[in-house]
């Protein structure tokens, strides 16, 4: 069994977890607000988390992520906030073996051992959470301290130079920024840009 502290598999879990938090309390009548990822409405976003936890268990499985959707085209039956739920329980299921931390995975950045899959995966994880909860003005709902690490793996895992990364330049936040503004900023995002008004 693997030891829970070194296991990457729980940042990613515990980054799901964040996410479903903050979809959970997204009003109805948000979903046509913009959110600090530009492309993307919150509804778009949380259209979005619901197909990544499908191409996440897929991709443990051994699948491809390009075989599974990247964006929902309709609101599933029941509402994002169940089928994310169902989702990350899907994860968990896919991710339980142990074994899969060494096997190679197929990512959307190229193949790679599982751990380094999970790892990036928590961050993408991680960022939605503080997309959506910037997007409706409820930062208040993220764990900073669990950010504080995310921070850690975005500088190790996306370089400044953006060549080839899905990524705008980085934009400047002070050191002494919450977490959450750290991670969005050196993954490109204006918090401003998408910040609930009013």
């Amino acid at each position: 069994m693997t030891d829970s502290a070194q296991d990457p598999r729980q940042p990613m879990f515990r980054a799901a977890d964040l996410a479903g938090r903050v979809l959970d309390a997204v009003p109805a009548d948000a979903g046509a607000r913009p959110t600090p990822c530009t492309d993307w409405t919150v509804r778009d976003l949380a259209g979005h988390l619901v197909a990544v936890t499908a191409r996440v268990a897929h991709v443990a499985r051994g699948g491809h992520p390009s075989e599974r959707p990247t964006l929902l085209e309709a609101e599933p039956a029941g509402g994002f906030s169940a089928a994310y739920r169902a989702g990350v329980a899907g994860v968990r299921e896919a991710w339980a073996d142990d074994d899969l931390l060494t096997r190679t995975v197929h990512h959307p950045a190229g193949e790679m051992p599982g751990a380094a899959g999970a790892t990036i995966y928590a961050q993408e994880f991680a960022t939605h959470a503080v997309d959506l909860a910037v997007a409706v003005g409820r930062t208040d709902l993220l764990d900073e301290e669990f950010l504080a690490g995310i921070v850690d793996v975005a500088r190790r895992v996306v370089p400044a130079d953006r060549a080839g990364f899905p990524f705008a330049p980085p934009v400047p936040v002070p050191d002494d920024a919450p977490a959450h503004a750290r991670l969005a900023g050196w993954l490109g995002r204006d918090l401003a840009a998408g910040a609930v008004q009013g």
